[in-house]
């Protein structure tokens, strides 16, 4: 008699829905986000080549800017969820509140040094003569919306410790909708040249902050959550901040070493660099949003002093690790002949970059299992050891990336680099978690 098959234990389907209805809204947000420039870029690139030249000087600056302080997301999940777990609703909001007027603290004082700073800046990147006028006007007028962009990054990280990643979908979606109209409406429209581009942008942005505070509100008057900035709040959300931001710099500072590295290999590497790069980008947005689920479920968990819920749901998130990063590997290497035609004819390009790519597929698992751990420790509040572990990582990526060029191996190599820090960052999140250290239960850290 053939047995059947055994059933799911039910904490593991709970487990799953979860990930499933948090992970699968945040990819689509995580993806609306990177269209806002490709929409600007397709824009202003027929207004001619030093504009869209401009522009890409601009938004590197822009986008740079942003990142630095995507720690508002991340902080203010983990403090969100945690007062969820407790549930203690109002303490949540009034904890998101702090995280969103510390946003808009940093947004003034990066307006203040953005608008006097932007031709230096320009300058740095070294921008053509031609691009310059054009990337500064279009720097100093996004500008602006730095602000509205950080509120869009702290009320996010409110929605997801309140368990709710769906609104920040339909926000980006409509965002996302919104500056594409406006664009092609002041550019073309009222013939603002790349200044329309700029002011489409910054009023698509402000109006995603509306839409999310306006969300954040209605949820402080339901629980009688005050609104009033607090001085002592914005202090801790700041605090908690910090070592996220070591965190992120860490990570940009083996990006930017990995792209010198591959421009001082030459034009064919640093060409086939950047499709990697983009491609792994991709990926990493996939993989970010099981980590995002992490974040907010974690958080709550340990807010509700659930040990033990805590664990089963870290094991179940690195199982969907594991397999989302056989899937993508295995989709790299399938889908390979399909989309590299896409991004280059060359074939000295090509034949370049195909070793290096099937790196980056065998590593996939890797950072799928690191993305999670990631986001587990996050949600846990553990920001003080996940920026001395990419502080570590760093230190030993460094070194290696930049004997590349002397030791011989070219892109590969490059990639071989890129995949020992990540390999290194398994091992630091692996002990961490293994340890149970980063389990502090209760309403705060």
């Amino acid at each position: 008699m053939t047995q059947a098959p055994t059933a799911q234990p039910p904490s593991r389907r709970r487990h799953d829905r979860e990930i499933i209805a948090l992970a699968v809204p945040a990819f689509g947000a995580l993806v609306a986000e990177p269209l806002f420039v490709m929409v600007d870029s397709a824009i202003v690139g027929h207004l001619g080549t030093p504009q869209l030249a401009g522009l890409a000087v601009a938004a590197a600056l822009l986008t740079t800017a942003v990142s630095i302080f995507v720690f508002l997301a991340y902080a203010t999940t983990a403090a969100v969820a945690r007062q969820v777990g407790a549930g203690d609703l109002a303490s949540a909001i009034r904890q998101g509140m702090d995280g969103i007027w510390l946003a808009l603290l940093i947004g003034a004082a990066v307006i203040a040094v953005t608008l006097p700073l932007a031709p230096w800046l320009v300058e740095i990147f070294g921008a053509s003569d031609t691009a310059t006028p054009y990337a500064i006007t279009y720097l100093r007028i996004s500008s602006l919306g730095i602000p509205a962009m950080l509120v869009v990054l702290a009320a996010t990280g409110v929605l997801r410790g309140l368990q709710d990643t769906r609104t920040p979908l339909y926000v980006a979606i409509g965002g996302f909708a919104a500056n594409g109209a406006l664009n092609v409406g002041l550019v073309y429209g009222a013939g603002m040249g790349i200044a329309g581009s700029a002011w489409g942008t910054v009023i698509a942005q402000m109006g995603m902050a509306i839409a999310y505070l306006v969300v954040v509100v209605r949820g402080a008057h339901r629980h009688g959550a005050s609104l009033r900035p607090d001085a002592k709040g914005i202090r801790a959300s700041a605090q908690a901040g910090v070592p996220l931001l070591i965190r992120t710099l860490s990570l940009r500072a083996v990006l930017m070493i990995a792209t010198a590295v591959a421009a001082r290999l030459g034009d064919t590497d640093i060409a086939a660099h950047q499709i990697i790069l983009s491609l792994w980008s991709l990926t990493a947005f996939a993989l970010d949003a099981i980590a995002i689920a992490g974040q907010a479920i974690i958080g709550r968990y340990l807010g509700a002093n659930d040990v033990k819920g805590a664990r089963e749901a870290c094991r179940r998130m690195v199982q969907w690790g594991i397999v989302s990063g056989v899937v993508l590997g295995a989709l790299i290497v399938l889908a390979r002949p399909l989309f590299v035609p896409l991004f280059t004819s060359d074939t000295s390009v090509q034949d370049t970059l195909l070793p290096a790519l099937l790196v980056v597929a065998l590593s996939q698992p890797v950072s799928g299992v690191v993305f999670v751990l990631d986001g587990v420790l996050m949600g846990a509040g553990d920001g003080r050891y996940l920026a001395w572990a990419m502080v570590l990582t760093l230190a030993i990526f460094a070194p290696a990336a930049l004997l590349v060029p002397h030791l011989g191996g070219g892109l590969t190599a490059l990639w071989g680099a890129m995949t020992l820090m990540m390999a290194v960052r398994l091992m630091t999140l692996w002990v961490r978690t293994r340890s149970g250290r980063w389990i502090v239960t209760g309403a705060t850290r």
